[in-house]
């Protein structure tokens, strides 16, 4: 790295007599005295200016920018200047996740990040400014697996901005920072008879919902978007390759989540119901762009429409159909008139998913089987999820025993 420091108060000129002496400058004794001057990486020139008497600080700032260059840490201090919610906005837009992914990473950044670092420039951030926006999201009372949520989304922008030499390091990593952690409730499935008595509160059309969710495990999405032709009989097995997701603008068909296609084993029982509800109810067309708002057109033959021949939001579904359908078999209190129904996040549609998960473990299904059943990204998700509804090794061991035990011819020497 070619630099140098130019004292701006003197300069050098040639006398007649062909000699140089350093003469008093026009600028003498006003402004900044000292410009370390420096080439940085991109061959621009750089420079900073320091006062009188400050020739020691000008020239320990040129050597240390010399040792970042030489170790890799180099920062262009114009790059440094680029306050968070700037390089956020850039960091958005050259993601490529899916949009409904995109939609709520940016939700995420523009409510619970940008209003309390976003003005920050990202050469200064330090540990103790992650540390002190972490406390006050938790004094917003958000939910701490929400606030981790968050604090990954700011983490990534952070990581990104050290990759793209905006900062030197990301201050999230520093062992003083401690991402929230929430603690994770166990799963209590639901019984059969809570299954059944939810169905029945559900309008006709809308019944085989249960049977999806509880017999085949696939989620809300995946059932409101399930396609006719996605249902093999003869084969006994379902395929699942779409869902319903909502846009900021409206709703799309879109993969599973993960982008993880998946064939689930058909229940016979399952079949039989989805037979009668084709015959009863056909399917109807509705035709939805695909993965983007502005992406191609798809036509599916869905299952579950509404009154007006169109998908459901999750939304709506929840609030007109699913939370009666809970009042009705007792799970949460019915409103009284004028009220909404209460908030009842342990029994979404998700607890169909726990239901068929439940069900199979009892069963003896395996961890790897049921993962790929219910679409999880790897098995390790599935166990950190259910492992304390599988079978124990004491239970393993009755049964083994209990079966040898049943054996229906009646033995008198014992087993």
């Amino acid at each position: 790295m070619a630099g140098h420091v130019q004292d701006r108060w003197y300069k050098t000129e040639s006398g007649s007599d062909g000699k140089t002496r350093r003469v008093k400058s026009e600028r003498y004794g006003t402004g900044m005295r000292y410009r370390a001057r420096y080439v940085g990486p991109d061959g621009n020139e750089r420079s900073k200016s320091f006062p009188d008497r400050k020739k020691r600080e000008a020239d320990l700032w040129l050597a240390q920018t010399r040792a970042d260059m030489e170790r890799g840490q180099y920062v262009d201090p114009k790059a440094a200047r680029t306050t968070f919610q700037e390089y956020a906005l850039r960091w958005l837009a050259s993601q490529t996740t899916d949009a409904v992914t995109q939609e709520g990473t940016e939700r995420r950044l523009r409510l619970h990040v940008l209003p309390y670092i976003g003005s920050r420039p990202m050469g200064t951030f330090q540990p103790v400014h992650i540390r002190e926006w972490l406390k006050r999201l938790e004094g917003t009372g958000l939910a701490a697996s929400y606030i981790g949520i968050i604090y990954t989304d700011a983490r990534a922008v952070l990581s990104a901005g050290v990759d793209d030499g905006f900062l030197v390091r990301n201050p999230c990593a520093s062992r003083s920072v401690r991402q929230p952690t929430a603690h994770r409730e166990r799963v209590v499935p639901w019984t059969a008879e809570r299954l059944f008595a939810v169905r029945a509160g559900l309008p006709e059309p809308m019944r085989p919902v249960v049977d999806l969710g509880g017999g085949c495990g696939l989620r809300q999405g995946e059932i409101l978007g399930l396609a006719v032709d996605a249902i093999d009989f003869e084969t006994e097995t379902l395929r699942v390759v779409a869902q319903v997701k909502v846009l900021r603008q409206g709703l799309i068909y879109a993969p599973p989540k993960g982008n993880k296609t998946r064939d689930v084993p058909l229940p016979a029982a399952v079949a039989a119901i989805l037979k009668e509800h084709i015959t009863a109810f056909p399917p109807t067309a509705v035709t939805l762009p695909w993965r983007t708002w502005d992406g191609p057109k798809a036509t599916k033959l869905l299952l579950f429409t509404d009154g007006a021949g169109q998908t459901f939001r999750r939304s709506t579904f929840n609030q007109a159909l699913w939370k009666p359908a809970l009042a009705t078999a007792g799970v949460i209190p019915a409103p009284l008139p004028g009220e909404r129904p209460v908030s009842a996040p342990r029994d979404g549609m998700h607890a169909l998913r726990h239901f068929y998960a439940s069900v199979l473990l009892d069963a003896g299904e395996n961890i790897k089987a049921l993962s790929e059943y219910l679409g999880h990204a790897d098995a390790s998700i599935t166990l950190r999820t259910y492992t304390h509804l599988m079978p124990s090794s004491p239970d393993r061991t009755r049964r083994a025993v209990d079966a040898v035990y049943q054996d229906p011819v009646q033995r008198s020497d014992g087993p």
